[in-house]
């Protein structure tokens, strides 16, 4: 860490503690981008894990940031809506006149059926069919790496494996696939943090990836069935006479999901290996902790921060009365570092006992309904690295996304050492 950063980490480590409680803002971006959130979590977590701010960028909410009252929260769709109508998942709202409804964004029994709908991608006998597949392209991509050069591990590894699942995924055509990728970033994008200016400016890109994929829909709703996303919205019956915008927001979610967790677990796998030298030496004497170590890198990242949900009736939880109409963000990233109900959750493990016990994908109706490939890809990547490296070395700082939704890497720098002969 450079003696900027450290100083940064000392002045938030000393805010958190100090400030008055009410004035604690979890949601500001840059907490995210310079890694200064934990004490303010640790703080919330100890005095007021349910917490409510007045004001701020995104208006009044309330953090949910222990374990337990998170799945208490998670769980309790009939209290607890996901609807876009009255905001959605994530802790900025919809705009009134940009609102993208999305199955993740839904209650039931309309996000159920049209859950159902996508859900035999990620079926057992699907991933049994594409794990020759990933480890075909993962060995493609990790073989045209350099040895001994710097390189940015993002672009290279995380960004182009993702996106090349993704467009097998939505059968998307191959040399285009990176549109898949902006797309994304553009979905969870902050106006003015750097890729575009405007929301407006986002927009118009998420309508042209609405016109992209409004395109293939016609092709697909005008062939027989087949086993892609578009095809499988095309024609199933509670999705086939979907709006635009409905469209779209399914389109994302799908898009956002499949990229931002693997994408970022990829990176932040390297990244945790390196902080913790001991986990590393001890994965290289030992590939079978493969298994575990995949989980225990999913909630060590925790690549959504939150989500949200919006009250539909007055409820108590944590002594407090959240009613009716309250955001209510469940802090993800907080109850994966909960000591009271992970053993030594700070730490970096890669042989938990029980390593899937962490937030990172939800739970109840909304679960990531692509869990198991997220960590069917992480493992291949690991044991491909492993019989090729003897080493990914981090070479210098990680830059972060600026968002308290994508907890993520711009980029990270690394050099690859060969295995000996």
């Amino acid at each position: 860490m450079s003696d900027g950063a450290m100083d940064i980490a000392k002045n938030a480590a000393s805010e958190a503690w100090t400030l008055p409680i009410e004035e604690i803002d979890v949601a500001q971006p840059h907490l995210f981008q310079d890694d200064t959130l934990w004490p303010y979590f640790e703080r919330l977590r100890r005095d007021c894990p349910v917490h409510y701010q007045a004001g701020g960028e995104f208006g009044p909410y309330w953090s949910i940031t222990k374990y337990a009252d998170i799945m208490t929260v998670d769980t309790n769709h009939a209290v607890f809506s996901s609807d876009a109508h009255l905001g959605g998942i994530t802790i900025r709202d919809f705009d009134e006149d940009f609102v993208l409804p999305m199955f993740i964004a839904m209650d039931p029994p309309k996000h159920d059926i049209q859950r159902k709908t996508v859900s035999p991608i990620v079926s057992p006998g699907n991933l049994a069919v594409m794990e020759p597949i990933i480890r075909e392209r993962v060995g493609l991509i990790l073989d045209s790496l350099p040895i001994g050069e710097e390189f940015d591990w993002v672009d290279k590894v995380s960004i182009e494996l993702t996106t090349q699942m993704l467009a097998t995924l939505f059968d998307f055509p191959w040399a285009e696939r990176r549109k898949l990728t902006r797309w994304s970033d553009m979905a969870t994008t902050i106006p003015g943090a750097g890729l575009v200016e405007t929301e407006e400016e986002r927009r118009a890109e998420l309508l042209e990836c609405l016109e992209y994929f409004t395109g293939l829909w016609n092709q697909r709703v005008n062939a027989p069935p087949a086993g892609d996303l578009i095809s499988m919205l095309a024609h199933g019956e509670a999705t086939r006479n979907m709006d635009p915008m409905e469209y779209l927001g399914n389109i994302i979610l799908l898009i956002v999901g499949g990229n931002d967790t693997t994408r970022n677990s990829i990176t932040g796998g390297v990244l945790a290996l390196n902080q913790n030298p001991e986990q590393y030496a001890k994965l290289r004497a030992n590939q079978a902790l493969i298994t575990s170590m995949v989980p225990e890198i999913i909630r060590w990242q925790t690549p959504l921060a939150h989500m949200r949900r919006t009250a539909l009736e007055d409820f108590q939880i944590g002594g407090k009365l959240i009613k009716k109409g309250d955001k209510v963000v469940m802090w993800y990233v907080s109850g994966n570092r909960d000591e009271d109900a992970i053993d030594n959750p700070n730490a970096f493990i890669i042989d938990r006992e029980r390593p899937r016990q962490h937030l990172s994908f939800g739970f109840g109706i909304h679960r990531c309904v692509g869990n198991r490939l997220a960590e069917l890809q992480l493992k291949i990547i690991w044991e491909e690295i492993l019989a090729r490296f003897s080493f990914v070395e981090v070479v210098g700082e990680p830059r972060r996304v600026f968002s308290g939704f994508v907890k993520g890497y711009e980029t990270l720098p690394v050099v690859l050492h060969a295995k000996a002969a």
